[in-house]
């Protein structure tokens, strides 16, 4: 059996390559790169040698990719991007990211992807500082137009109103859908998704906290819903759950840490248009508060998709 050619090549070789592909030409890709023409025409003399077969076609009308340059390229793609992520890593590790970060949110966001967040930015960016500031909506985007905040966690939707943000940059994050929690005894807690109408003779616990925060606690779309209690605290109202006193709403970002012999489940309900969670800054981000927004939107994504 023939053993396999070795491909052993200089990072600019692919480099040389790929700007080719994308200028169309030698004479722009060398203008590109920063070098003559001359000294261009020979990388990629060096690169068809080294690959055994001819990458591009010469004509009248310029060069022609061949279809072993395409599919060169599209690895030629993948290793270039993980040579620049290393030479990124050690930038940071000869010169560390530092800096503070003023990060805001509303409760929910407290209870697992902030600390989540914060312990990652610690562990990977030791010399930046994560200050977390919890308020609602309206305070957070104050603050964010005062420059108090750096990065905003802001909830929108249904049932909130909808906030002025002229000059204020938001994307949206994966958030999950909301789910109903209840006690593990519970009559519905087997079933993997609840349908609304059985939640329509349900006691519920309701959230109570300041205005423009999302408030949980009955179904959104139920009518007249029973209310058992009305409390301020997440942890007494999953406390009155656990205890099988009622039920009350939960978002899934806050699914993961509930108290043992509570369980969330999702709701099947063509009714509820549902709420998001958006990342709201101001100006551009500094390298550690992009960092942290790195950070928040992998945890974030991890978390919805745990609850799908």
């Amino acid at each position: 059996m023939m053993a396999r050619m070795a491909f052993d090549v200089h990072p600019q070789l692919l480099r040389a390559l790929r700007a080719v592909l994308e200028t169309g030409s030698f004479t722009a890709a060398s203008e590109r790169l920063g070098f003559t023409q001359s000294a261009l025409s020979k990388q990629i003399g060096a690169l068809e040698s080294a690959a055994g077969t001819q990458l591009f076609r010469r004509g009248p009308r310029g060069v022609e990719p061949t279809a072993a340059a395409q599919r060169l390229a599209s690895r030629a793609v993948t290793v270039l991007d993980q040579l620049d992520a290393a030479a990124r890593e050690l930038a940071d590790h000869a010169q560390p990211l530092g800096g503070r970060v003023a990060l805001g949110g509303y409760p929910t966001t407290a209870m697992d992807l902030v600390p989540r967040t914060i312990a990652r930015v610690r562990a990977r960016h030791p010399s930046v500082e994560v200050v977390f500031l919890e308020s609602s909506t309206p305070v957070q985007i104050r603050r964010l137009r005062a420059g108090r905040l750096d990065l905003a966690l802001l909830a929108r939707g249904e049932g909130l109103p909808d906030w002025d943000l002229t000059g204020i940059e938001t994307e949206p994050l994966p958030s999950g859908p909301l789910c109903v929690a209840m006690s593990e005894r519970h009559r519905l807690a087997h079933l993997r998704r609840v349908p609304v109408a059985e939640l329509a003779d349900e006691e519920w616990v309701a959230g109570r906290g300041a205005r423009g925060e999302p408030q949980f606690g009955a179904w959104p779309t139920l009518s007249h819903p029973r209310i058992t209690a009305e409390l301020g605290e997440w942890s007494t109202r999953l406390g009155f759950v656990a205890a099988g006193l009622g039920i009350t709403t939960i978002p899934s970002l806050a699914a993961g840490v509930l108290p043992g012999g509570v369980v969330a489940l999702p709701v099947a309900d063509p009714a509820w248009r549902g709420r998001s969670m958006v990342l709201a800054h101001v100006g551009t981000l500094t390298a550690a508060t992009a960092a942290v927004r790195s950070e928040l939107v992998e945890i974030a994504r991890a978390v919805a998709d745990r609850e799908a």
